[in-house]
């Protein structure tokens, strides 16, 4: 885990080592939740399809008719959203081997490897950003009104989806901290002391 000097808690209590973390974690998170939507298909299928009937929602006449009654289209809007997970997994997951891989001083070109690491996060999570608050928030949420949906709100969930993912990007996104030099740094230590 060293390379060329680092001490080890340079490298796992740097901020690049929180992304990676991060990264792996919401990876295997979302390939979990793809996983249960494949095997428990009658409950998730019916959300969505509830979602988008807007049967047990506020009805008005200013929005009943963006209802979607038919089970086709719910099939079709099901199946987009559990395949759209498994990417999001994967490219989380490709992060996180990535990440590993620039930490442990794998690969030759150490700057490359940090830059596809943190290009694959950004990917992962903006895929997730699109998924959570521009489907389940915007579409489900606001256009089929989900908010108000006594059987099936997801909000909560897609909002909790959409803030980890953020977090995840404004992370990814810091701009890097120039090292203070070590003599510098040394002599800042003892002149404290």
């Amino acid at each position: 885990m060293m390379r060329s000097g680092a001490k080890v808690l340079d490298v796992v209590g740097s901020r690049r080592m929180a992304v990676a973390t991060l990264a792996t974690i919401t990876g295997f998170y979302y390939l979990f939740v793809a996983f249960t939507n494949c095997v428990d298909t009658d409950t998730n299928r019916n959300g969505v399809a509830a979602v988008l009937s807007m049967k047990a929602t506020i009805h008005h006449s200013g929005t009943d008719w963006r209802a979607i009654t038919n089970g086709n289209v719910a099939l079709v809007a099901y199946i987009l959203v559990v395949i759209w997970e498994f990417l999001i997994a994967f490219v989380l997951l490709a992060a996180g081997a990535a990440w590993v891989r620039a930490l442990s001083g794998r690969p030759r070109r150490i700057r490359a490897g940090l830059e596809v690491a943190a290009k694959l996060s950004s990917l992962g999570w903006t895929m997730a950003v699109m998924l959570f608050a521009g489907g389940f928030l915007t579409v489900g949420g606001e256009w089929f009104r989900m908010w108000a949906n006594d059987d099936v709100n997801a909000s909560s969930a897609a909002l909790q989806n959409f803030l980890i993912a953020g977090v995840g990007l404004i992370l990814v996104h810091l701009p890097e901290a120039e090292p203070a030099p070590a003599a510098e740094s040394d002599s800042a230590a003892i002149k404290s002391e």
